[in-house]
């Protein structure tokens, strides 16, 4: 890394050299039983130059390659964007744990028995379920320095397994699943069967039809598949600079009910999402994105951030093979007062929404989301009574969410990304194709 430098700061003003080296094993189960384990390794470096006020860029997975690599990053020079930044200098940066040494003494045996007991347990409950699913463990090394002195080395781990279910009836298909991840080396896949069992017990019967404007339960992954999306585009820097986001030109406005407070915080410890800096070395932080309904901040990397006249806020993220961008690392959605129960026997009639399939469809920039139901069930008279088939529910994110929420007292880890309780909004449409 140090040879790339030295050699793109003699033909360019600055220059930046970003390192990864990825090892991963995925223990991967079809049909009920273990398909096949796969262990893969890569490593690459990506050089950022900035020539003559423009930004050039090269990338490679090879060894060697010094010289191509700056002879690339210039040829692209004269056809980069401007640069609308500088490099960071010499940084401190927060002690964030995001490596567990325990992973690497977990057997490829082990993964095997994890995700196996997983299957098992959900068929004990339902022998008919067919199910797929994964155990993954990830170390990854990440290195960033630049000419004007900045450096940042990490080392993060990655553990995970999910798993998904269908159960036949007929004509008629019944998706199931949960997972979880973390930091650390999981060895518990109870509370993964317990969510999906659950899931199996509330779908046992089949609700009739709902239509109307209704109240609506999201459960934590209902509210990750579809209300988070239009969120997150419309704090996103490059959209706020395009002009596209509505809520660009709403800092400080009240734009959803005053219980909805959401964070981007890689500072969480052994969270997935976290990190010590961003993929610029720019330092990890908690970052209020909107407060007790109130838009807070919008999420930065260097160039939108410079093309905004604001500052980077730690949030740039990258591919190998790609130049930064902004991107959420580690959300909270605050929780509220009210349990899953109390939600429940507020509610006459209404829909709790586990799944959402096709909820990006629509002006998502606008806020909108509309989506088949793939797994949700209908609420009569404060009771769970059964599984909704063939039903649709549509709305927008900040009607949805403007006022009358009720919020949920517990919050849950979905994807390692995001932690979110149950929202209950107070009128969304419903319809059911008859």
């Amino acid at each position: 890394m140090e040879e790339l430098l030295e050699q793109a700061r003699k033909t360019a003003e600055e220059a930046e050299v970003f390192a990864v080296w990825a090892e991963e094993t995925d223990a991967v189960f079809e049909t009920n039983r273990l398909k096949q384990v796969q262990t893969r390794e890569s490593s690459g470096r990506a050089l950022r130059l900035i020539k003559n006020g423009r930004i050039g860029f090269s990338a490679s997975n090879r060894i060697n390659g010094t010289n191509e690599l700056v002879e690339m990053a210039l040829e692209m020079a004269p056809m980069g964007a401007e640069a609308r930044f500088q490099f960071p200098s010499a940084n401190s940066f927060p002690g964030v744990e995001v490596y567990d040494r325990a992973i690497e003494n977990v057997t490829e045996e082990q993964m095997v028995e994890l995700g196996q007991s997983l299957i098992d347990a959900v068929r004990k409950h339902s022998p008919d379920v067919i199910c797929q699913g994964s155990v993954s463990k990830n170390t990854v090394r990440v290195e960033i320095m630049n000419s004007n002195g900045g450096r940042a080395a990490y080392r993060k781990s990655v553990y995970g397994f999910g798993i998904e279910g269908l159960l036949v009836r007929g004509t008629d298909m019944l998706f199931v699943g949960d997972a979880e991840s973390s930091c650390h080396p999981l060895k518990d896949s109870r509370r993964v069967a317990e969510a999906t069992i659950q899931q199996l017990e509330w779908a046992r019967e089949t609700a009739p039809a709902l239509d109307g404007q209704l109240p609506v339960i999201f459960t934590p992954n209902g509210v990750a598949g579809a209300l988070v999306a239009p969120l997150a585009l419309a704090i996103n820097g490059k959209v706020v600079y395009q002009g596209a986001s509505p809520l660009g030109h709403r800092m400080g406005e009240k734009v959803l009910d005053a219980g909805i407070s959401i964070w981007d915080d890689a500072t969480v410890d052994y969270r997935p999402g976290s990190r010590l800096c961003d993929d610029e070395g720019i330092p990890s932080r908690r970052t209020p994105l909107i407060d007790r309904g109130v838009v807070a901040n919008f999420i930065y990397d260097l160039q939108t951030a410079g093309l905004c006249g604001s500052n980077s806020t730690g949030n740039a993220s990258r591919g190998l093979a790609n130049l930064p961008g902004p991107s959420l690392s580690t959300v909270l959605i605050g929780t509220g007062d009210a349990t899953f129960e109390d939600m429940l026997a507020g509610i006459k009639e209404g829909l709790v929404v586990e799944q959402l399939m096709g909820a990006s469809q629509g002006n998502v920039l606008g806020g909108d989301f509309s989506g088949n139901v793939l797994l949700g069930y209908m609420v009569k008279d404060g009771r769970i009574i059964g599984r909704v088939k063939d039903t649709m529910v549509s709305g927008n994110v900040y009607e949805a969410l403007k006022e009358g929420v009720v919020i949920g007292r517990e919050a849950k880890w979905v994807g390692g990304r995001l932690s979110v309780p149950h929202i209950m909004c107070p009128r969304l449409a419903v319809s059911t194709r008859r």
